[in-house]
């Protein structure tokens, strides 16, 4: 840096740093201060502004690091073609020995491009933004959230997943402007909008049975209820009872997974379940076994809600002294690891979430990169897994 404006320079961790003598820190390409001579600093990437000319850091400047500055005179090009070619920016005619100039400097000198600096040039960050919904965050959202971060890792995109309980949609969006948010649940048509407007990518994980929505793929929960009833008949299974969660946030899942049981037991000619809700405690559970194990006619076989909540089933089973399947048969929902070693082990069904999370990547990149989306995963991809309990 220049003149009476003269001030050292130095990146740490990807962000340029300007100091001088009235003490400036530039930070993100934003003018935050004025050098000894009133001009003001800004920082982008491995250059900086005092307000005469842009001045380059430099490696020595950086403590080694490596810019694209560095890169640009080790390939002989300017750092705006250097940009150009990294960052494969459509419509710029970059001869293929010049490209080719570039990526060789990269190589040599191990040059790995600031993120930061790399947001500020696209105006958004390669972030996505996966919103969960106010539910509890047991085994299946935890492997959503990290099957969706190892297939997007690879891509060059980090998944920072965030809750609306505390702070609203909207806020969140406006605060991290993310190449594309991820949703699991219905958005209001306002948020989906303004998002879009914004140059935001919206994709969802929907609860609901079908969805003509773009970007969004449909998670048919009805489905999972309809082939628990069906697996019970086909058990012999004539009088079923369904157990419901104890936790009101998620509601949503629950009305669609009973639906489809209930249209089930309709198909087959069977009684519609009797529903108890049977939370994650073993009296409250023992109270529902004992209501299905006396009702007329008798209950044989139930439905979980979920995994968790036959574990609860199985501990009320035991709990009056009964025993699954010869009393009471019990299939959940997930497969969860510990379901192999539930007594007896579970049968379940499996949502095969590594299926689901790979898709909906490839939905976010093709998106992101202006592509088709690929064609949604078969209904079969939601499998039975028979063990002992059903």
């Amino acid at each position: 840096m220049t003149g009476s404006a003269a001030a050292r320079a130095e990146a740490d961790g990807g962000r340029a740093v300007g100091r001088g003598s009235g003490g400036v820190v530039a930070d993100g390409g934003r003018a935050v201060g004025r050098g000894s001579g009133g001009a003001v600093v800004y920082c982008y990437d491995s250059v900086a502004w005092m307000g005469e000319g842009w001045e380059d850091l430099g490696m020595a400047g950086r403590h080694g690091r490596v810019t694209a500055a560095d890169v640009a005179r080790e390939a002989g090009v300017s750092p705006t073609t250097v940009s150009y070619v990294l960052n494969n920016v459509p419509h710029q005619k970059i001869p293929e020995d010049t490209r080719e100039r570039v990526h060789a400097a990269v190589a040599r000198l191990g040059y790995k491009p600031s993120a930061a600096a790399r947001a500020l040039r696209r105006g958004r960050s390669d972030l996505v933004l996966m919103v969960i919904p106010d539910v509890p965050i047991g085994a299946t959202v935890a492997s959503i959230v990290e099957r969706l971060t190892e297939e997007l890792e690879p891509r060059g995109l980090t998944l920072v997943s965030r809750s609306e309980r505390h702070t609203p949609l909207s806020v969140l969006w406006q605060e991290m402007m993310p190449a594309a948010v991820v949703v699991l649940v219905e958005l209001d048509p306002r948020d989906r909008d303004a998002m879009i407007a914004a140059g935001i990518h919206v994709f969802g994980a929907l609860l609901s049975p079908s969805s003509d929505k773009d970007n969004t793929l449909a998670v048919p929960q009805h489905l999972i209820g309809r082939m628990q009833v069906e697996h019970l008949a086909a058990r012999g299974h004539r009088h079923i009872g369904y157990a419901g969660p104890g936790d009101p946030r998620v509601r949503a899942f629950y009305d669609l997974r009973l639906d489809g049981a209930r249209s089930a037991c309709v198909e087959l000619g069977l009684d519609l379940p009797i529903v108890y809700e049977v939370p994650l405690d073993t009296g409250a559970a023992a109270t529902a076994v004992r209501a299905w194990w006396e009702a007329e006619p008798r209950v044989s076989g139930v439905c979980a809600y979920n995994d968790e909540t036959a574990f609860a089933l199985l501990a009320g089973v035991r709990e009056v002294g009964l025993s699954v399947p010869a009393d009471l048969a019990v299939i959940g929902v997930d497969n969860i690891p510990l379901a192999r070693f539930a007594h007896p082990p579970l049968t379940t069904i499996d949502n095969n979430v590594g299926l689901v999370s790979a898709h909906l990547a490839e939905m976010i990149v093709s998106g992101i990169a202006g592509k088709r989306p690929p064609s949604p995963p078969r209904s079969d991809s939601i499998t039975l897994v028979i063990r002992e309990s059903a």
